[in-house]
């Protein structure tokens, strides 16, 4: 799944030690285009933090994968960013040039259709 934004804000880098070694994630805002745009928090963990430098303003296309797990009762959702491209990213959000060759032809007069 991909999301296309601008950067809006960078949260504060967050680390620590777990049972697997050291963790890093960055988390950050992207504002959705639109007529009505969206802001969604995503998270940048270990390495691509260091391979990924944001800044506020930028405009990127995040792949991303969603997941919501449960604690004491609570549900709690992680969008995190497995690959970010800057820029428009191909524009995944436009629509699709339609192909002229599935229109009909007006010229012709006549209707091949059976019904």
């Amino acid at each position: 799944m991909e999301i296309t934004g601008t950067v809006v804000s960078l949260l504060p880098m967050q680390s620590g030690q777990g049972k697997n070694g050291t963790w890093k994630k960055q988390e950050f805002i992207i504002e959705t285009p639109g007529q009505y745009p969206k802001k969604v928090c995503l998270s940048l963990w270990g390495e691509k933090v260091d391979e990924t430098r944001l800044s506020v303003g930028e405009k990127i296309t995040a792949s991303i994968n969603i997941e919501s797990r449960e604690y004491n009762g609570r549900w709690y959702t992680d969008v995190r960013a497995w690959k970010i491209a800057k820029g428009n990213g191909g524009g995944q959000n436009e629509a699709p040039p339609i192909d002229s060759s599935f229109a009909p032809d007006a010229s012709s007069g006549s209707d091949d259709l059976p019904f």
